[in-house]
């Protein structure tokens, strides 16, 4: 068979795979606890290493790798923040939102990553009445918990898309 088929096979089959996992990172997004943006930014590690290896890693390729890297980690620490400004915001204490995140991150682990979806608000619920001996101040810092958790949400699926977009143009335009 031709080489050159086979050099585009393989191309073809790197930006196709590279592509479904950036969208698997992407949907995983949605579970609190899923490292979507690490999954994705894995994704686009690869490639580099692919790319790299055939020669064909541009400095507009590093570029945007590097801004790729950026935005995972800057997205990685902007959904907590999100999160606890929303119970900070209604002076929830530390401690509490700290047996939250770790409830979450605990049963998420040992259980599946739903269970850490409805342990982690259950949790700052259950410090927030023990604390204030208040059911309905609870239920309102959970709820400020659950705003944040939205708001969070929607914070790291813009990242996601603004990944993806940035892998798509190093992908298609400097190919």
């Amino acid at each position: 068979m031709d080489p050159e088929f086979w050099k585009l096979f393989g191309q073809v089959f790197l930006e196709v795979f590279t592509f479904l996992v950036l969208i698997f990172g992407l949907l995983g997004l949605l579970i609190p606890v899923f490292p979507g943006l690490v999954v994705m930014w894995i994704a686009t590690l690869i490639y580099a290493i692919f790319q790299t290896s055939l020669g064909a890693m541009t400095w507009v390729g590093w570029l945007l790798f590097a801004l790729i890297t950026i935005l995972m980690v800057v997205g990685n620490v902007i959904d907590n923040v999100i999160i606890a400004k929303h119970v900070r915001d209604k002076d929830v204490p530390w401690s509490s939102i700290l047996w939250s995140f770790a409830a979450g991150i605990v049963l998420s682990l040992f259980f599946t990553p739903i269970i850490g979806i409805i342990a982690s608000p259950v949790a700052l619920f259950l410090a927030e009445w023990r604390r204030l001996n208040d059911r309905d101040s609870a239920m309102a810092h959970t709820k400020a918990w659950m705003t944040g958790w939205g708001w969070a949400v929607a914070a790291r699926m813009g990242i996601g898309m603004v990944m993806i977009v940035f892998w798509g143009l190093w992908a298609w335009t400097t190919a």
